[in-house]
């Protein structure tokens, strides 16, 4: 193995997350232009659009998902309506709730007025509520629609307060709040209406449908003056103010002109007096739309939302993209990925690793760049993209998908653009995997389910930005495995080809001829992942049996195996120039290993489901994963500092200083630590209750957090009640509900707490058995008898040591009364074994510990210990008292076991 140039790592802690943010619902933008509001599930996330971050996350105390919400005009109150038919008013920049009300059925629609006085609540009953949010009171109860009400408008000249509102019968209700009649029904849809648009002087109304259809209406007359056809279902309508020279978008008289997104995916803008489209937005990346599925396309836009201020449009799509618009050149300014579904695979791209490239489970490819968490998407493949490799220099990538084919992207160093510049076919099922070549960018390796394995020469010279991609052929193709070809890695010189197949195999290729140098097996199961070293001739292979193994490339044997997943191993890189590895599984752990030692380093709980993608920076300094779970997680080494700092704090038992370092890192199991070390002292119980008390309130949410991991570990439930018990005991209900997510950390603490109450009750009552068994026998050796209190050292050799009658007996003997109660305790230690076993499967630990019990064929009882405990988690096990008897035809004794 390489020397050890380079200290090793410790730990990886999180630098950045790119998270579900939006998933369907209402999207709103704020007065001021500077955040994106938008639902998902129990929560409202506020988006900062300059930064692509969450900077707020208003969430539900019920868990129930938000049906509604708006932001008043001037961005200082936030009303939300769940599932729970409450109503509640939040000052959203301190994430407070300063009220509550209840609606009587679920709301479906609200709106602020231009005073951001009144709020208008539309029900899934067809009445309509409105609010006085400064006195606090319901002003209005409008009724008369039918069905669900769901879009509700004020007039934007409050003076005639009247409110525009739609229900399912696709009628246009405008209601006098004077008299609180509906004092006219515009009726001009057929299907649902989507948007109301006012022109600026109040006097024309323009709304949209998805019957395909758009109406201008003259308010004063209330009829319709001009129906325009647009030719798709359109979900959102906004009109265009005089103010701005918009010619670059067919503006050329100075009449109303609108414009529409619906399921074509593209921005349209129309005339009002003559009903033509002047303009049709072009999007040159992406394949033509199929005009028959067009309702079903991922690119349709669902909302599309006008920045005055800065002169800019918004528009959400039905993969819950939100793109912002600059007007009137239309080009995309930003564009924020709401919902990633399962990330299939994920590299560091550009020169400095400034971006990252993302193949979800769907046809396009997302390019983040790190710093703002701006997206480009990218289009060009048909089916799900399945891998990604990137070359040396970072500037070039390779993706291929289900569709059959792979693709080659070139990126412009400058403006960060992504364009397809070379694309593939060849297979005949589904590609699996690509390689790009290490030394030059020369050719390209795909393996795929057909069994084959392709290799791929580049175009000379590549095609400039804009041109059509050119075609690549394969220049040798070989069958390589007998099932599915699952990843395929080329070696640092570019002379090997390493291919791990679903056959439990890994193979060894000359890329001189495509000829095979060996096979690696070893496997139980199939092989994920196989990577070269980049220094050592060594290749490392990840299976779905569990395990890392280490192979010499030259001797084609196994050097090291690596076991600590408890599902398959999905990836697996090299860190440290060589020296150690980081494996990521289906289990969600990342772990890391040192290859020397052979040795477990740090696990981390990196993710709630599969961890498909996994990526080292080019400098090692970063990390990038991506799970099922729709997470992206950017990860940067930790210094030995912060960890050593925390040692020294235990040692001079700062705790407090001490508990927040861990906290601050996020790491449970260190906090666990700190709480040991303060429950072990003298004064312990004093010591954690001035130390959890001290704590900021943010703080404590994680120390509630972490409690909850905690208690699902019989090692460390101890612990976890411990910090409960003080928190419950010093801070009120209301204080602690509060706090973020309390519902679910409660109800995520009852059935474990109620297992181990169980478990000690079992355990008291075989303890209180032995007891009684051990009071009633009469102690006796041969002759001579046992006096048990003198001090003189129990024999324990192999003869009988208890004896219960100094003549021979057989088992038939015994009572029946006391060979049930020894059947019940047989079967009460039986089940205590499986329900710790159960305890210990379910906890969320960062190593494993295994304790097997097994009965050898003479009835002696036998343990054997495999694995160990990992030192953040406690040495301390529960007590198990097991008691046996044993009866041959020689030596009729009793043998009492304690452990």
């Amino acid at each position: 193995m390489a020397g050890n140039t380079l200290p090793f790592k410790s730990n990886y802690a999180v630098s950045s997350k790119i998270e579900p943010f939006y998933k369907g619902g209402k999207v709103q933008i704020s007065h001021d232009e500077q955040y994106i509001f938008c639902t998902c599930g129990p929560r409202v996330n506020i988006l900062q659009i300059d930064t692509g971050k969450i900077i707020h996350s208003i969430e539900q105390d019920d868990q129930e998902d938000i049906t509604s919400f708006s932001l008043s005009p001037d961005d200082e109150i936030l009303v939300t309506a769940s599932r729970a038919l409450l109503l509640k008013q939040w000052d959203w920049k301190q994430e407070k709730c300063t009220r509550s009300a209840i609606h009587n059925v679920p709301v479906a629609s609200m709106t602020f007025d231009c005073t951001s006085t009144l709020l208008a609540t539309g029900g899934c009953d067809g009445t309509i509520k409105l609010w006085d949010v400064v006195k606090q009171y319901c002003t209005h109860n409008l009724k008369g629609s039918s069905g669900v009400v769901h879009l509700v408008e004020f007039h934007p000249d409050i003076s005639r307060l009247q409110l525009f509102s739609s229900s399912v019968d696709c009628g246009i209700r405008i209601w006098d709040l004077r008299t609180s009649k509906c004092i006219c029904v515009l009726e001009s849809h057929y299907s649902a209406v989507t948007s109301l648009a006012f022109s600026p002087d109040g006097q024309t109304l323009i709304s949209s449908g998805r019957d395909k259809i758009c109406s201008v209406w003259d308010l004063k007359k209330k009829a319709v003056k001009r129906t325009v056809p647009v030719y798709e279902a359109v979900e959102g309508g906004v009109v265009l103010s005089g103010k701005s020279d918009y010619s670059q978008m067919g503006v050329k008289g100075e009449g109303l002109h609108f414009v529409t997104a619906g399921s074509k995916g593209v921005l349209r803008v129309w005339d009002s007096s003559s009903a033509r489209c002047v303009f049709t937005q072009t999007l040159p990346d992406a394949p033509a739309l199929n005009t028959e599925e067009g309702d079903l396309d991922p690119r349709s836009l669902m909302h599309l939302l006008p920045m005055p201020q800065s002169n800019r449009l918004a528009t959400v799509t039905a993969e819950h993209n939100i793109l912002i618009y600059q007007m009137p050149a239309l080009t995309v300014q930003q564009q924020f990925v709401g919902y990633n579904d399962d990330i299939l695979d994920v590299k560091f791209l550009g020169k400095d690793d400034t971006h990252i490239v993302v193949a979800t489970n769907s046809s396009q490819l997302k390019v983040f760049e790190l710093a703002t968490n701006s997206c480009q998407i990218l289009y060009g493949h048909t089916d799900t993209i399945l891998s990604i490799d990137v070359f040396r220099k970072g500037s070039m990538f390779a993706s291929c998908a289900k569709d059959k084919s792979l693709r080659l992207w070139k990126m412009d160093l400058k403006s960060g653009r992504v364009h397809c510049v070379a694309q593939g076919s060849g297979h005949s099922n589904a590609v699996g995997s690509v390689a790009c070549s290490r030394l030059k960018k020369g050719f390209l390796v795909s393996g795929s389910q057909d069994c084959t394995i392709k290799m791929w020469d580049l175009p000379d010279p590549l095609p400039d930005v804009g041109c059509e991609p050119v075609l690549m052929t394969a220049r040798l193709t070989e069958r390589a495995h007998d099932k599915d070809v699952n990843s395929v890695t080329i070696s640092p010189n570019d002379k090997l080809l390493a291919s791990g197949s679903q056959d439990r195999t890994a193979k060894l290729w000359s890329l001189v001829d495509m000829s095979l140098l060996g096979v690696f097996r070893g496997h139980s199961r199939g092989v994920w992942c196989v990577q070269f070293s980049p220094v050592d001739q060594v290749l490392a292979t990840a299976s779905a049996d569990g395990s890392i193994k280490i192979w010499s490339i030259q001797e084609f044997s196994c050097l090291r195996t690596f076991e600590g997943h408890d599902a398959s191993v999905l990836k697996v890189i090299f860190v440290s120039r060589g020296t150690q590895l980081v494996s990521s599984g289906s289990d969600g752990l990342v772990k890391l290993w040192t290859i020397k030692t052979n040795e477990c380093v740090k696990t981390i709980d990196a993710h709630q489901d599969k961890v498909w993608a996994l990526h080292g920076s080019s400098k090692d300094d970063l990390m990038v994963t991506g799970s099922a779970d729709s997470t992206i997680t950017l990860w940067k080494e930790c210094e030995m500092k912060q960890q050593q700092e925390l040692s020294n704090l235990l040692h001079e038992k700062k705790y407090l200083k001490a508990l927040g370092i861990a906290i601050s890192l996020d790491q449970p199991h260190t906090a666990l630590r700190v709480i040991r070390e303060i429950r072990q002292q003298e004064d312990g119980v004093q010591e954690l209750e001035k130390t959890l008390l001290k704590l900021r309130q943010d703080q404590k949410e994680s120390v509630l957090r972490f409690s909850v991991v905690w208690n699902t570990n019989s090692r460390s439930c101890l612990d976890a009640q411990a910090v409960l018990q003080v928190l419950l005991t010093h801070l009120s209900p209301e204080e602690i509900l509060q706090y973020q997510g309390t519902r679910t950390h409660l109800e995520g603490l009852i059935p474990y707490t109620e297992r181990h109450m169980q478990r000690i009750g079992r355990l008291l009552q075989a303890s209180m058995f032995l007891d009684y068994m051990w009071q009633k026998m009469r102690i006796t050796g041969g002759k001579d008898s046992v006096n048990l209190d003198d001090d003189e050292e129990m024999d324990t050799s192999p003869q009988s040591i208890f004896i219960v009658d100094k003549q021979p007996m057989d088992m038939a003997d015994i009572p029946g009364s006391l060979q049930q109660q020894e059947d019940e305790e047989e079967d009460l230690e039986d089940s205590e074994k499986r329900e710790e076993l159960l305890d210990e499967d379910e906890s969320v630990s960062t190593s494993k510990s295994a304790h097997v019990n097994g009965m050898k064929p003479n009835g002696v009882n036998s343990v054997v210990d495999g694995g160990q405990v990992s030192s953040e988690e406690s040495e301390d096990e529960d007590d198990v008292m097991e008691m046996t008897t044993k009866s041959t035809d020689s030596d009729p004794s009793k043998t009492a076991d304690i452990r």
